[in-house]
């Protein structure tokens, strides 16, 4: 029975090396297409769930001494003498500090992959192995069969030459080019800014590299080196400063800012770190068996880094998450004004809220008369844009308190508390407790502020409108007031929709707030103006050192406000010029344009229209603050590392809270 199963199992393997090199007349062929199919044979369809086993082919050799020294013969004239130094080196990592080049070359080369010299490692690689998830598979197959597969093809290990094309010298060859390029980016001016505190000491990249040249030579001579070896201890040593140089480097960012290109001159260096740490220890022979283990392991590497060298998701994934955290931590400082405690701030933020819709209430009335203006799309867009703007600077400005501005600054706080969380559970275990009572401060932070922005920017629109009538004697709703209500209406309407856009530009605005603010402190803006002389001949030291401040504390706000009110304004001329029906729902500017529309209809309305108007008012405001903080808060969990899958437990604990204390969420509640 198993000699019947087996001459089963091994008749496809058979197939192939018949198909191949010929019915009964075995020759060796330099061509790939012997490899492919091989490949193609074991390959299984769903690679994370399969068993794979490369036992027929091991079978079939062992049974078969012909065709063995044939594939032998074959496998010897593909892999001789093949390059692959720079497959070390390249693969997987970035190549250039300019991130949007990096990731159009990577996307363009998943759709055209780059093809190398035939001459090189890469080339077969790229041909037999040219799927992403080949890697997974080849791992699978059990290391038993991997060994007894070297011991057929009767090779020995990577250890027994170190000349000009062997694989022991392309190893050598990457590792040293590697320690060449982070020693050269080490010094860039960039870099060195970011870790002021090793400006007296020399370059730890300098000192490895000098280190590993003495490792190369003693290889060249020995062929491998031990662990006890006195330069591959100071080697770890020195790697190991290095490593911290890059992490003071990215710590020191929340210091002096960072930028998109310095960020991925370090990520970039440590790659290359790490990729000197999974290469080195290939090196190191201790024991015989290590020589197999090591070859086995570099061809393992090899097929590895060139399936991931074109990797788009990991590229983005490690090039803006420094940045977004560093983003985020300046709308977490901002947010945690927007988050009140006390009854003392519970009504700060409803008197701010309040000034808040007392300029809303005036922008409404603007907006109605800027839109009498003849003028085009781009007219309209420019001018509702600066009436935006402006209004939302002066809020900001005032201190005043825009409701749906709060999710976008204070979810990073929230992430902040989860983080916290995480790491010290209260004394009944519950580790998201904190981030359920902090949810609770900002939803009724939240509450309030819509109450503030509403009953304040209705009456004003509608003491406006009238003014207006009784002096000029003209009622300037009375042919926009059906589209007044209309836009204010969910089923009349595509008013969630449009809500849902403005909350996309709330969370925009937080983002650009971070980014101005992170740029700014990298190039040092702040103290440039202070320290500007003719800024400080014109105007004395004690004015310019304000007016420093002044930026610092406030440009960043006044750019995303100002950058909001343009994307406010400017969506429904862009909707149009599209023929598409875009255009912004915000539940402060809502409820002014109610009040206009009332007006202008000289309050005949339905009750329906009145209702779904009123509706509206809250559905908006929901919207608005679901999408904008549900992007805020994605962001601020992926700036830490935080899982997604957190929410579940996060939801789980803010309904604990709510049943217990369900007031705590609408109104200031002393906390036993």
């Amino acid at each position: 029975m198993n000699l019947a199963r087996r001459k089963k199992t091994t008749n496809s393997i058979e197939n192939l090396f018949l198909q191949h090199f010929g019915d009964g007349r075995y020759s060796a062929s330099g061509d790939l297409d012997f490899l492919v199919h091989l490949a193609q044979y074991f390959r299984p369809s769903k690679p994370k769930d399969a068993n794979v086993s490369i036992q027929e082919l091991l079978i079939f050799l062992a049974e078969n001494p012909i065709e063995k020294g044939v594939f032998i013969q074959y496998i010897r004239q593909i892999f001789t003498n093949r390059k692959f130094n720079r497959l070390l080196s390249d693969a997987g990592i970035l190549q250039d500090s300019d991130f949007i080049y990096e990731v159009r070359k990577r996307l363009f080369a998943k759709v055209l992959p780059y093809q190398p010299e035939r001459e090189t490692l890469e080339y077969v690689l790229n041909q037999v192995f040219f799927m992403d998830t080949d890697t997974v598979w080849v791992n699978k197959i059990p290391k038993e069969e991997l060994y007894r597969l070297l011991h057929l093809l009767t090779y020995s290990d990577i250890f027994n030459s170190s000349k000009e094309l062997s694989p022991l010298s392309e190893i050598l060859n990457a590792m040293g080019l590697l320690s060449q390029r982070m020693s050269g980016r080490a010094m860039e001016n960039g870099v060195i800014k970011m870790v002021p505190e090793y400006d007296a000491f020399d370059s730890p990249f300098v000192a490895m590299e000098k280190e590993f040249l003495h490792i190369e030579q003693e290889i060249r001579q020995s062929h491998f080196i031990t662990g006890d070896n006195q330069h591959y201890k100071q080697f770890i040593i020195l790697h190991k400063q290095c490593e911290d140089y890059v992490e003071k480097a990215f710590g020191n960012s929340s210091k002096y800012g960072i930028s998109l290109k310095v960020n991925q001159s370090l990520l970039r260096i440590r790659q290359q770190l790490y990729r000197l740490k999974i290469l080195m220890p290939l090196l190191i022979v201790n024991q015989e068996v290590d020589k197999i283990e090591n070859t086995i392991q570099l061809g393992l590497k090899l097929i590895k880094y060139n399936c991931f060298k074109n990797n788009v998701g990991k590229l983005i994934n490690e090039s803006t998450q420094l940045l977004s955290y560093e983003i985020t931590q300046h709308t977490a400082r901002t947010g945690e004004h927007y988050i009140t405690e006390t009854g003392r701030e519970y009504f700060q933020m409803l008197k701010a809220a309040m000034g808040a819709g007392l300029v809303v209430g005036i922008l409404c009335i603007l907006k109605v008369l800027l839109g009498k203006i003849e003028t085009s799309y781009f007219g309209h867009a420019f001018l509702y844009s600066m009436n935006y703007a402006l209004g939302f600077i002066t809020i900001f400005l005032m201190g005043f308190a825009l409701a749906t501005k709060q999710p976008a600054m204070t979810a990073t706080t929230i992430a902040k508390a989860l983080e916290n969380g995480m790491k010290k559970p209260n004394k009944n275990g519950e580790k998201h407790s904190s981030f359920a009572h902090l949810f609770a401060r900002l939803f009724r932070s939240q509450f309030i502020a819509f109450v503030g922005n509403v009953i304040v920017a209705f009456p004003v629109s509608l003491v406006g409108i009238w003014l207006i009538d009784l002096t000029f004697h003209s009622n300037i709703a009375e042919t926009k007031w059906n589209k007044l209500l209309t836009d204010a209406s969910p089923v009349d309407s595509p008013a969630i929709f449009h809500a849902a856009i403005a909350g996309v530009f709330l969370f925009l605005s937080g983002i650009i707030s971070g980014s101005v603010s992170n740029r700014n402190k990298h190039q040092q803006v702040y103290y440039r103006i202070q320290e500007h002389p003719f800024l400080k001949i014109t105007f004395g030291i004690e004015k310019t050192r304000n007016f420093a401040k002044w930026i610092e504390n406030n440009w960043a706000g006044v750019i995303s406000n100002f950058w909001f009110g343009v994307f406010m304004g400017s969506t429904a001329s862009v909707g149009a010029f599209l023929g598409l029906n875009l255009d912004i729902r915000h539940i402060t500017f809502v409820s002014g344009n109610l009040a206009l529309g009332l007006y202008g209809a000289h309050f005949t309305v339905t009750t329906w229209m009145l209702f779904w108007g009123i509706l509206g008012v809250a559905v908006i405001g929901f919207v608005n603050f679901a999408v904008s903080f549900s992007l805020s808060l994605g962001l601020a969990l992926r700036s830490r590392n935080i899982p997604l899958t957190e929410i579940r437990f996060l939801n789980k604990a803010i309904w604990r809270y709510f049943k217990r204390n369900p007031s705590a969420f609408f109104f200031p509640v002393k906390v036993k």
